[in-house]
């Protein structure tokens, strides 16, 4: 990063920090004085600029810039073929018309509208046009078959690899894979390949994998919503166990809740020497075994504190929860204790044992003033790791729930898990389309520098990227009012404020040469 701009990122914060501080020193004399509110802002007018014309979306040129240099737009033009000429868009276009429209805070389709009709907008992308709505809805449509979707999706595949290369020897270790499906709801009456699911609604029911290590989406599945969690899952992981092993991971570690634990691959996976930890439903022979367990077996579960407490101890509040719930006589249960166990056992569809790791919950049962019978209830999990302990194995499939963030990030933020199109495949493009703009923020947060005199700040603001909400992440990085400043051969953006990103934003433009 340039000294100049270093010292006016510095220069922005040095003033909101002492702005805070003396707004912080003077709410005690604007009271004493009697003031008025603080939000007052005097005169208020508004006027058209005649010659310097902005953007809000002033990150939108960093994030096509990376997606050229990790060789995206490149990719996908060279293996999707949909279009049979490109009068004017090529598949790239299309493509990233609707990450951009998700990383500009578009929540649907006609979100793009707006940004067409913007002039300055369009020449910060150096676009005469970009697709409307309706020619974004017929791009979508286009798909017509499952080959074509792994094409989108080998596309951008390639793009990732280009992204790991770029990694240190750590980040190798292990790739966790973690899989799980979500209802994508539908109201409409015409969407070919919804149907009801369990729930009694009309839906999709894609399938999603995930790389727990950066969040990245590794495949993407639409499927009817009565279909199985599980119903794909296996072919999809051999997939994903391909990639991450040709990109170099040392190590393959695959979880899943109790629907996917999928014996009848176990065996296979535990040969090509994949780790596994799956959930396992709580059948009655299991049950029986943990029952007849003997007390030394078992080992108190400690979990580690949710979040270290700063500052001075609080009284804690009155449970107002707790205080309706004994006054109305509902039934409350509440978790006393735990403990774990571990023990063979042989699946049917497999031809050896592995272990079993079983958590016994001792909760209490009470109904307003009157406590009944303490109830147990069991937890199995299912696994080939010999090295972790039992504890470690319920944590690391606790840490898997993580996923359920992504599936809300991805359903609620990037609005990828939505069904604005006319059948299965096209909503499914839709969907790895519009996900794309999540991957391109971990690719964001992998690519960004990091130097050795500032290497555990450094690393702790990419992690800070990588762990944090698609709207803060839009906010920050996205949300950035530039100056546009057309020249004969480049594009210049001038940065019109200061955030607390911008310092990491600068750092990854001088990684992109931006």
């Amino acid at each position: 990063m340039k000294a100049s701009i270093l010292r006016r990122l510095r220069r922005g914060k040095r003033r909101i920090v002492k702005r805070l501080a003396k707004a912080n020193r003077d709410k005690y004399r604007r009271c004493a004085d009697g003031a008025g509110p603080v939000i007052d802002p005097p005169g208020v007018k508004y006027e058209l600029a005649d010659k310097v014309r902005g953007i809000n979306y002033g990150g939108v040129g960093l994030m096509w810039k990376l997606a050229k240099d990790v060789g995206l737009v490149e990719a996908i033009d060279r293996r999707l073929h949909l279009l049979a000429s490109h009068c004017p868009y090529h598949e790239s276009d299309h493509v990233l018309n609707l990450a951009i429209n998700a990383l500009c805070d578009g929540t649907c389709l006609q979100d793009i509208e707006l940004r067409r009709n913007d002039e300055v907008f369009l020449d910060a992308l150096g676009a005469q046009s970009i697709p409307d709505p309706t020619t974004a809805g017929d791009f979508c449509r286009r798909f017509k078959s499952v080959e074509q979707i792994e094409d989108l999706e080998s596309a951008i595949h390639a793009a990732r690899l280009s992204v790991w290369r770029r990694q240190s020897s750590e980040f190798f270790t292990e790739a966790v894979i973690d899989m799980d499906s979500t209802f994508v709801i539908t109201t409409g009456q015409c969407k070919a390949g919804m149907d009801i699911s369990y729930k009694g609604e009309w839906s999709y029911h894609p399938l999603l994998l995930t790389l727990a290590n950066t969040g990245e989406v590794l495949s993407l599945v639409n499927r009817p919503g009565n279909r199985p969690s599980e119903e794909g899952a296996a072919q999809r992981v051999d997939l994903a166990i391909i990639r991450c092993r040709t990109a170099g991971f040392r190590a393959i570690r695959l979880r899943g809740d109790t629907a996917f634990s999928q014996t009848e691959h176990l065996d296979r996976w535990h040969k090509a020497e994949v780790i596994f930890q799956f959930g396992y439903d709580g059948m009655s022979n299991l049950k029986e075994i943990a029952d007849n367990l003997p007390r030394s077996a078992w080992r108190k579960l400690r979990r580690p504190a949710a979040y270290q407490r700063q500052g001075a101890a609080r009284k804690r509040p009155r449970n107002v929860k707790r205080q309706i719930i004994r006054r109305r006589e509902f039934l409350h249960l509440e978790l006393q204790s735990e403990q774990v166990a571990e023990f063979e056992y042989r699946p049917t569809a497999c031809h050896r044992p592995y272990r079993m790791i079983v958590v016994r919950k001792n909760i209490s049962k009470e109904m307003g003033e009157r406590r009944l019978l303490d109830e147990m209830r069991y937890h199995f999990y299912i696994t080939n790791d010999y090295q972790a302990t039992p504890a470690e194995i319920v944590f690391g499939c606790n840490d898997r729930c993580n996923q359920e963030n992504i599936l809300a990030q991805l359903a609620g933020g990037v609005r990828a898990l939505t069904a604005p199109v006319d059948n299965l495949i096209s909503n499914w493009a839709y969907m790895v389309m519009t996900s794309l703009a999540w991957t391109l923020k971990a690719w964001a947060a992998l690519l960004l520098p990091v130097e050795k005199k500032h290497r555990e700040t450094h690393e702790a603001e990419r992690e800070t990227w990588l762990r944090m909400e698609f709207k803060t992440f839009v906010n920050g990085v996205i949300l950035v009012p530039c100056q546009i400043v057309r020249q004969a051969r480049r594009t210049i953006y001038r940065v019109l404020n200061w955030n607390p990103y911008l310092e990491g934003f600068f750092r990854l433009c001088d990684q992109l040469n931006c």
